[in-house]
């Protein structure tokens, strides 16, 4: 089985009970809630890539930002009839504030590789099966729960 490993910095933008969260085009999260962010390129500090990938999947710029948590979680999947097992490796922040306002209809191309753009979603009428794996971990560690299915 192929393996494949991924290492990102991702936000938590919480307000009002609602977080933010991007539509997800292609990979092991195609079709799912995800959170905003993305890899970390070669040589770039985390809050660096958290700051660009921001700006290219959500139209944001950060103004504050701390860090929350570094976890990790495993599953398998299957892309051109092939079982690949991932490791989902993620450096989460709060983000506290920002400027610009969120686009909720993005392009895919090369600089903005998978978000079809993001909205506030509230936090209480999401389910399992529609979000990405390392989202549900985050919201679990802020003390959210969700339905299996919905």
């Amino acid at each position: 089985m192929k393996e494949f490993r991924q290492l990102g910095a991702y936000a938590l933008i919480i307000k009002d009970n609602k977080i933010l969260l991007i539509h997800k085009k292609g990979g092991p999260y195609d079709g799912k809630l995800d959170l905003p962010g993305g890899t970390i390129e070669f040589l770039e500090r985390p809050i660096e890539a958290l700051k660009r990938e921001l700006k290219e999947e959500v139209g944001i710029e950060i103004k504050n930002a701390e860090l929350f948590d570094v976890d990790s979680v495993s599953f398998e999947w299957e892309w051109q009839e092939e079982k690949i097992k991932v490791q989902h490796i993620g450096i989460f922040y709060k983000v506290k504030d920002f400027n610009n306002e969120v686009k909720k209809e993005m392009e895919v191309n090369e600089i903005n590789d998978d978000s079809l753009g993001a909205e506030f979603i509230e936090i209480d009428k999401l389910s399992k099966n529609k979000l990405s794996n390392i989202a549900i971990m985050e919201l679990e560690k802020l003390g959210y729960s969700f339905n299996d299915f919905s």
